[in-house]
């Protein structure tokens, strides 16, 4: 959990995840089949925090362990996780 990162992106498509998101993000999402983490790994992100709740399924800790990318939990919406993390500091991609 020494992972620094500089921006954050919050987002459920993948589309948009891809298109408008940067590298060494924190990406923020509620989208918990294995293609997040093959985003994530495609746009260089740092960590993945899923929101609502939603917990990741085997397959997906596995390959993210294999990615060594860190991924977080929080029962927090996606809206008010962002907002959190921009009030005290992190900024958008």
């Amino acid at each position: 959990m020494d992972t620094e990162v500089n921006a954050g992106f919050g987002c459920d498509l993948i589309s948009d995840s891809l298109c408008f998101s940067r590298p060494d993000c924190l990406l923020l999402t509620g989208l918990t089949n294995i293609q997040i983490i093959r985003v994530a790994d495609m746009i260089e992100a740092r960590a993945i925090v899923f929101v609502r709740g939603k917990k990741p399924g085997q397959d997906i800790i596995t390959l993210a362990r294999e990615k060594n990318l860190p991924l977080l939990v929080t029962r927090r919406f996606l809206f008010e996780s962002c907002g959190l993390l921009y009030q005290h500091g992190l900024r958008s991609s």
